[in-house]
């Protein structure tokens, strides 16, 4: 069924293509890079993530348009999931999973209501090479080298699709609040209920865009403000199904999976950084405890 859904989606959002590819331009590229290490420090769980987005459109002038299509973000996603040791994970720890994702997603309004929807196609297991890859950067720095490589999510093919319903309210003068829903289906299926609040001109008329792992959100365009802004959020999500914690394996979910985050943008005349840390809550029951990873944005000009 998930895969009927999914093929509807993706037919849905090729059509809108040839319409909306007359006179699109490149609006910008969006980026986010997430590591425990740049958080807690440590490299376990959901220990490191990349995104990378390529957006078009006709235009942009500090508004979502209102047709769908109009629109169109190609989406690139990497993310590895480990035990919390990785030569002799502890009994019930999750196994490791590299994960790679190609999306197609698309951004507009509807009466106030700012629209998200989009399909990736998510690939896990050794297929991948991102268990390799981390094994070769440890031996390259001197570290740990994984020897749970041999206990891998199988490899797997997985349409997602995901829907989010934002709606951005002005507090005071550089101050918003912006409350959104998301749901998805496909390799974890979940609904999720949450909030962000920015302080500061950074991000004003800006495109953003929610990164999956921490939920915070990167910027694709730039407005021409200069300067501080801080961002704060949470959410919480009850997830029905996750191909990352197959219940065959005697994995049981957690109730609900809150997430706690908070960062800072700088932009400059040409350059522009983002520092964001995020709280995990435990995603199983026999996690211990959450984690804290750390989130970069580099756009750096001379």
């Amino acid at each position: 069924m998930r895969l009927f859904l999914f093929a509807g989606l993706l037919c849905l959002l090729v059509d809108t293509l040839p319409a909306a590819a007359q006179g699109r331009v490149t609006l910008g590229w969006g980026h986010l890079f997430n590591n425990d290490v740049l958080g807690d420090g440590q490299d376990r769980w959901r220990t490191t993530a990349a995104v990378v987005s390529q957006v078009k459109g006709r235009g942009w002038d500090g508004a979502l348009p209102t047709r769908a299509g109009e629109i169109i973000e190609y989406r690139f996603r990497g993310d590895i999931i480990a035990p919390a040791n990785l030569v002799n994970p502890a009994p019930g720890d999750r196994r490791y999973a590299g994960t790679l994702g190609f999306g197609l997603h698309t951004h507009f309004q509807r009466r106030g209501a700012e629209i998200s929807l989009g399909a990736d196609l998510v690939f896990t297991g050794p297929q991948t090479g991102l268990g390799e890859l981390q094994r070769e950067i440890h031996r390259a720095l001197g570290t740990t080298i994984p020897t749970v490589l041999g206990n891998q999510i199988e490899n797997g093919f997985h349409p997602t699709v995901t829907l989010e319903l934002g709606r951005t309210m002005t507090l005071s003068q550089g101050v918003e609040l912006r409350p959104f829903v998301e749901l998805q289906g496909g390799v974890e299926t979940l609904a999720r209920i949450g909030a962000d609040l920015r302080i500061g001109g950074i991000g004003d008329g800006e495109l953003l865009l929610r990164d999956a792992i921490t939920g915070q959100r990167y910027r694709v365009t730039d407005a021409g403000n200069r300067g501080w802004a801080g961002v704060i959020g949470a959410d919480i999500a009850h997830v029905e199904h996750s191909t990352y914690l197959p219940s065959s394996d005697g994995y049981v979910l957690t109730d609900s999976r809150p997430r706690v985050r908070a960062g800072l943008h700088w932009q400059g005349e040409k350059s522009s950084v983002f520092y964001g840390v995020t709280w995990l809550g435990e995603e199983f029951t026999a996690q211990p405890e959450g984690q804290v990873m750390g989130s970069l944005r580099l756009n750096l000009e001379f």
